[in-house]
């Protein structure tokens, strides 16, 4: 195909043309309207946790804009956001529900109603209730939390499920699992791989809870997802043990959510791998079946590849285990250090196609960058702009392919807190002025504007 031929591409009918955000990144208000401390809370103010101590406390101030911010929405053309809600300014101490918390969403969903968008409510990322954490203690390492999270998810489901035609149980569960409890890099801070694994199990069955509480609750015609950042490996080499734990890392980050899902079971080489770090007796009768919930479509963020090589003695490992580490891929990269290759994305979307056979939308995409406003009032950003359309043309050749991919969700609507890197990275197609927080849409943003116009690459 031309490089002509790639820029013109077009997208099947009925294609949902999104951009995303999450509740603590953006929201602010940490202790307005009856919220709840959360995890990122307490783990943000804690020293040396994320860049230059960096909190959520403000964030956007989305809760006292989100009109404006809705109203910037709609004139990007844009007809479906994907935004969180905060368990925390929902039930406070997750499990006491907050009349005030629950009135905000509802105002929100109301007035992307009345712009002709169309919400995708994803129920947690990654924001649990400081009170059932206990100090890291209990959260995601409890089983108790799921059962609290299938009651979290029936309240929504209950306040919201008339206005709101399609939810997600999680957002990532990879992060709150490995980075959470393996890495700690991201809250509650652990560093233990043997919990990491407790957590994913129990992060799977409260997904499985929700399944159940949500289709209980909501409309038929209602669509449920789960969100994956599924990661597309490749091994290092043709050596047998980098293939060996390729195959591991991929058992550990991906098929420990995809299998269980979506075929009611844990792989065997995912056991066999970790036995030297856990028994799974976490794991009782029944739970598999909660957790193989049919579901109308898988959401998939996808940002860069991964290659990976057998681990060496002493040596960094890929979080979860000690088998397998990542490896340089040559060739560009973001700012932060992501290595930029669109046609994994093709590659992703076609294994998922080939192995699982579900239909998916891509929740997360974009591009990290140091974006200021120029002088001419303006934010010039060819990096993100590029990223986009050689991303979205990776899609479109996975469309082509035949892979059955219903959607496209931009990271982010606005620069925000980005976690542990704090306010240094900006992914939003809006540019946010952290000092008075006044918002400029991005050349990338008004690019995307006329991508989603016609339908097609332009």
């Amino acid at each position: 195909m031309t490089d002509d031929a790639r820029t013109r591409r077009s997208f099947p009918e009925g294609f949902a043309w999104g951009v995303a955000t999450a509740a603590y990144q953006i929201e602010g208000a940490a202790a307005e309207g009856g919220r709840g401390p959360s995890i990122w809370d307490t783990f943000s103010h804690r020293p040396g946790t994320t860049f230059e101590g960096d909190t959520g406390d403000i964030a956007c101030d989305h809760y006292h804009r989100w009109e404006s911010d809705l109203d910037l929405i709609a004139e990007l053309g844009l007809t479906h956001y994907r935004f969180s809600m905060s368990w925390a300014r929902v039930m406070p101490d997750g499990r006491t529900v907050n009349p005030e918390g629950l009135d905000f969403y509802r105002r929100l969903v109301e007035g992307m109603r009345q712009r002709g968008i169309t919400p995708l409510l994803t129920l947690y990322h990654w924001d649990l209730p400081e009170a059932l954490d206990a100090g890291g203690t209990a959260g995601w390492l409890a089983r108790d939390t799921a059962e609290r999270f299938g009651e979290y998810a029936a309240v929504v489901g209950g306040a919201l499920g008339d206005v709101v035609p399609a939810f997600t149980t999680f957002n990532e569960p990879w992060c709150s699992a490995y980075l959470g409890y393996a890495s700690g890099e991201h809250a509650p801070g652990l560093t233990d791989n043997a919990l990491a694994l407790r957590a994913a199990h129990h992060l799977n069955l409260a997904h499985g809870r929700a399944v159940a509480a949500l289709r209980a609750t909501l409309p038929a015609q209602a669509q449920v997802s789960l969100t994956l950042n599924i990661h597309q490996f490749e091994p290092a080499s043709d050596d047998p043990a980098d293939v060996a734990a390729t195959r591991i890392a991929d058992a550990v980050a991906n098929r420990v959510f995809l299998d269980p899902v979506f075929r009611g079971t844990y792989p065997e080489d995912l056991l066999e791998a970790t036995r030297h770090v856990t028994d799974w007796s976490f794991v009782a009768e029944g739970d598999l079946a909660a957790v193989h919930a049919p579901l109308d479509w898988l959401g998939v963020n996808y940002y860069n590849p991964a290659r990976i090589a057998a681990a060496v003695p002493g040596g960094p490992t890929w979080p979860g285990t000690d088998l397998a580490r990542t490896v340089e891929i040559p060739g560009p990269s973001t700012v932060m250090g992501w290595p930029i290759v669109p046609s994994g994305l093709t590659d992703l979307l076609q294994r998922v196609h080939a192995d699982y056979g579900v239909p998916m939308v891509i929740t997360e995409n974009g591009i990290s960058g140091h974006d200021v406003v120029d002088a001419d009032g303006h934010v010039h950003d060819p990096h993100r702009t590029a990223y986009l359309r050689d991303h979205l043309a990776a899609l479109a050749d996975a469309i082509d392919a035949g892979v059955d991919v219903r959607g496209y969700y931009l990271w982010s609507l606005m620069d925000n807190f980005e976690w542990a890197w704090g306010y240094s990275e900006r992914f939003g197609i809006v540019h946010v002025d952290y000092e008075t927080l006044a918002r400029t849409v991005k050349d990338s943003g008004w690019w995307y504007r006329d991508v989603v116009s016609r339908g097609a690459l332009v």
